[in-house]
């Protein structure tokens, strides 16, 4: 499958909506607009044209739907402006996608393949993979999704199956290329061949009484010339496709021109952010072009390879991820709706199970519980509160003569810059090692014990850890 090909930081015309609590199954609603735009935008009569006549195409294709994933789909692409797609690769991406204010998203089979079998795009993830994790993306979120169908898996028999299965799976569209195989080289079958795959998948939408979006891209530009991808997409809105996408365009002039095939059908823009041909233009840029799609295909599965290799050498460095780049633990349970699912649990809670559920703990880890028995249950609470002294007799509590006294830790980074600079007071030291685990093993108290009458600024410690961080310590 395809990587969707060429974007910039420019601000998005997609307003974030305010964010509430999260519906642990989502429903079929679809956002309104003006909870997704407050200022509106006239939209040209090309793209309102042929929308409207693919929607009122939809409603005589039998589906009885009224909310369907396609039909979310097609009402928003009736508001004006672009409407940004970030690509997503499992469920949980989906839902931050959603959570951020974007009335839909697509997947692609580059992202899929890497997070799912963690190999690359060339033909080795299955259809049946690839509709599962789909399903698993649709059923996550209650905004319209575009799945990447690539090639179709095969010949127009096999677009077929691809599309039918898509549909069963919650899609709201599907893209369907022209590629010889799944993540190939730019090798792209006959233009007769491609318009067939077109008109199998219309041909499957019709048959489920369906109205799945189909859009329809080609790779010729790159693999033949722009003359072809031109004919290729307009030969694939005569077979009936909905969205029209060439790939690897290189500049504003062949966009610009592309958009004047067929004016009236909507265009998808693929910003590939990095390693694309396509010019990296704003989102006003793309719409004065004259697309209504923007798809961002390596954003989200791009910054989640490298959060995940700079926390991997955090920790192989005797360290934990810095507070800043990790979300709570209650922010990681909103985000996944634990509180909705306890308020909802309550609506069926029984007698016995409140029972339960008041006389056992949970573990973060997952969801055994630990079940105290009626001894340890009719125990009062006993709360004990330590409050440090001085004591004059030194030989007693060695330790209390610096209970005042805090440890300051510095990490300076092999590349000379500073990543820790934090004072702890001398009372609470059983946390350090959550902070810096490279101090496990090491008697913090002893050390400060033998350096109890030295002035402030002593050094205790002053070593490399095995990522090449140096690493202080000093009694202050």
């Amino acid at each position: 499958m395809a990587t969707l090909s060429s974007y910039t930081s420019s601000p998005p015309r997609i307003l974030h909506r305010q964010q509430s609590k999260p519906i642990l199954f989502p429903p079929d609603s679809t956002p309104s607009i003006r909870q997704l735009y407050t200022k509106p935008i006239s939209v040209s009569r090309r793209s309102r044209g042929a929308i409207n006549a693919t929607a009122a195409a939809s409603d005589t294709s039998g589906n009885s739907n009224a909310s369907s994933p396609a039909k979310k789909l097609r009402e928003i692409m009736q508001s004006p402006g672009v409407l940004q797609g970030p690509c997503c690769f499992d469920a949980l991406s989906a839902k931050l996608v959603e959570r951020a204010g974007f009335p839909y998203c697509l997947t692609t089979g580059f992202s899929i393949s890497a997070a799912r079998i963690g190999l690359p795009d060339k033909g080795f993830i299955s259809y049946g993979e690839m509709v599962d994790q789909g399903q698993q993306i649709t059923q996550a979120v209650s905004i319209p999704v575009i799945g990447d169908g690539g090639n179709g898996f095969g010949n127009a028999m096999n677009v077929k199956r691809t599309v039918k299965g898509y549909i069963r799976a919650g899609f709201a569209g599907i893209i369907i290329n022209d590629q010889v195989s799944s993540g190939g080289e730019r090798g792209v079958v006959s233009r007769e061949e491609a318009v067939m795959r077109v008109k199998a998948a219309v041909d499957a939408r019709r048959e489920c009484g369906s109205d799945i979006v189909i859009v329809a891209q080609t790779d010729s530009r790159e693999a033949v010339s722009l003359e072809e991808s031109f004919s290729r997409a307009r030969a694939f809105t005569d077979a009936g496709a909905d969205v029209l996408s060439v790939d690897s365009l290189v500049s504003r002039e062949e966009m610009k021109s592309f958009c004047n095939v067929y004016p009236l059908v909507p265009k998808l823009a693929n910003m590939l952010e990095t390693g694309g041909k396509i010019p990296m233009l704003n989102p006003l840029e793309i719409e004065e072009i004259g697309y209504k799609l923007v798809a961002y295909p390596l954003s989200l599965i791009g910054v989640s390879i490298r959060a995940m290799q700079d926390a991997l050498l955090a920790i192989k460095g005797g360290r934990i991820p810095p507070p800043g780049s990790m979300p709570s633990l209650e922010e990681i349970e909103e985000i996944l709706g634990y509180d909705t699912y306890r308020e909802e649990e309550k609506r069926y809670a029984t007698s016995s199970s409140s029972d339960r559920g008041s006389s056992s703990r949970r573990s973060v880890y997952g969801n055994q519980r630990i079940v105290l028995d009626d001894s340890e249950q009719r125990v009062d609470p006993v709360v004990e509160v330590m409050i440090p002294e001085v004591v004059s007799n030194e030989s007693r509590n060695p330790f209390s003569r610096i209970w005042s006294r805090s440890l300051r830790i510095k990490i300076i980074g092999r590349d000379g810059i500073e990543k820790l600079d934090v004072r702890i007071p001398a009372g609470f030291l059983e946390g350090v090692t959550n902070i810096v685990p490279a101090l496990g093993g090491v008697n913090l108290k002893q050390l400060m014990d033998d350096a109890a009458d030295e002035v402030g600024g002593k050094l205790l410690l002053d070593f490399k850890d095995a990522a090449g961080d140096r690493i202080q310590v000093f009694l202050e």
